[in-house]
């Protein structure tokens, strides 16, 4: 049985959770294990189906239902070239929540509704919200360019894109980008968000399925240590290493997308973020990396994050009248 919302509004209530906050469902860190324990936290775990086969979602589904019993989420990147099975496995496991991105929300969102699915879709921009709440989802994720995945190429930041968002659809918002504690966390619900979504901050939990040495190179990162990139094929922001100087030498020399598409081959997030090789492999991160000093169990995370935004609460309540 789940616990009534400690902060109930739009979010909590429509996901039935305890905090208005959602773990992103990053392709090679997001497995039942992160998913199951931010669900027991109190927040939205989320599966990343993006870097898995249909068979290996079936069982991370299963896993997660053994490992919590409170809500969870699968995300489907509209993009996977199985999506039909992906969306299949979701109906037939009973997933209470998809979230989905990286393509039309069009083209899923009515199956999965008449499944008894809510639908939440990732957007970069107030057109593509706009279109997603046409198409009948149930929220959408505003997501800023500081986050590692899901980029728009106008390089909206999360401070600019999340008000804008909120301004213009009437479904709950969540926001995401750049948000890594409880102190980003009020202020975008201060911009009108119902809740927010944080992914490097987990990538750092003891739970994701990352390997060690990505998740120790993020910790040890700096300011500027990312950039966004390969706009021309799906904006994704890198950290720096080997790879991302070949990207930035073809740039310089004016390479195609299909070029650009040769470099980046197949697997080359697996081999950075899931094998750990940091200089060969696509190292995918948000531009917050540089804040992240620790790994944490997720729920020692999602306890952090609500002391900070409790904390911070009372001190903008603290603020002398009339400023």
């Amino acid at each position: 049985m789940v616990d009534p919302p400690l902060l109930p509004n739009r979010v909590t209530s429509l996901f039935g959770i305890r905090y208005p906050l959602v773990q992103a469902g990053m392709i090679w860190n997001a497995g039942w294990r992160l998913a199951s324990a931010v669900s027991n936290a109190g927040g939205l775990g989320i599966i990343g189906s993006g870097s898995m086969y249909p068979q290996v979602l079936e069982e991370h589904v299963r896993k997660c239902k053994a490992a919590t019993d409170r809500p969870f989420a699968v995300n489907i990147p509209m993009l996977y070239p199985a999506v039909e099975e992906h969306i299949a496995t979701v109906i037939a496991e009973k997933v209470p929540i998809v979230f989905t991105s990286a393509g039309n929300p069009a083209t899923w969102t009515a199956k999965l509704k008449d499944a008894g699915i809510t639908v939440v879709h990732v957007v970069a921009s107030v057109k593509f919200a706009l279109k997603a709440e046409k198409a009948g989802v149930d929220a959408v994720v505003a997501e800023g360019f500081e986050a590692g995945g899901h980029n728009g190429r106008e390089e909206t930041t999360t401070l600019v894109l999340v008000p804008m968002v909120c301004d213009a659809v009437q479904v709950p918002v969540i926001a995401a980008g750049g948000i890594a504690d409880g102190r980003a966390m009020l202020a975008a619900m201060a911009l009108g968000a119902d809740g927010v979504q944080m992914g490097s901050r987990f990538v750092c939990s003891e739970e994701a399925s990352s390997h060690p040495d990505f998740k120790r190179h993020i910790v040890e990162s700096g300011e500027g240590d990312t950039l966004l990139t390969l706009k021309e094929l799906a904006p994704v922001r890198l950290m720096r290493n080997a790879f991302y100087e070949q990207i930035k030498e073809a740039y310089q020399r004016c390479a195609t997308p299909d070029e650009l598409k040769q470099i980046l081959g197949r697997a080359r997030a697996k081999r950075g973020m899931f094998e750990g090789d940091l200089e060969q492999g696509e190292l995918e991160i948000g531009q917050v990396a540089a804040a992240l000093k620790d790994i944490l169990p997720a729920a020692r995370i999602v306890e952090n994050v609500m002391r900070e935004f409790a904390e911070t609460q009372r001190k903008v309540a603290a603020f002398p009248a009339g400023w």
